[in-house]
């Protein structure tokens, strides 16, 4: 697959607001670990290779479990996530994939015991950046595996099953 051009040195003033927003998703008081997941499975749904190779290696600094992230995709079946993360989970899917379901009702129900309103809303933005990042990386090609991460590695955590 060919690189098309770079969006963030063809238009600097857009790339400034993703910059903005993902600035306040770092900082927004979720959990990183939960936040490395979300992008991973929105990533997943739409096939961005780039996002893929950048938050797994983002998650792994983290001290991510690669059985997790293994799993991410089968993430029903496996007994490795908590019950706030699979909540993230299922809203990352409905929201992703909001043509499809238009976010049901008892998605918003089941997702709402596990976050507080202030909570939900920075998650949901949080999936409204990464798919905007996804629409972006994949529209114009960024290859995988020239972004490296600055977080400093920690040691993994064991599967919470």
């Amino acid at each position: 697959m060919e690189h098309r051009l770079n969006p963030f040195k063809a238009s600097p003033k857009g790339y400034q607001a993703m910059a903005a927003l993902e600035g306040f998703v770092v900082s927004c008081g979720l959990e990183r670990p939960l936040l490395e997941l979300v992008k991973m499975r929105a990533s997943q749904i739409n096939g961005c290779a780039y996002c893929l190779d950048m938050h797994s290696k983002d998650a792994r600094a983290l001290g991510e479990s690669e059985q997790r992230l293994y799993l991410l995709n089968a993430w029903r079946e496996a007994p490795f996530y908590t019950e706030r993360e699979r909540a993230a989970l299922e809203w990352t899917e409905a929201v992703t994939l909001v043509a499809e379901s238009h976010v049901p009702d008892e998605v918003y129900e089941r997702v709402a015991k596990h976050f507080k309103e202030e909570e939900l809303a920075n998650l949901t933005l949080a999936i409204a950046a990464i798919n905007s990042w996804n629409r972006l990386s994949i529209s114009f090609r960024i290859e995988p595996d020239s972004y490296k991460s600055n977080l400093q590695p920690v040691k993994a955590t064991p599967s919470p099953a």
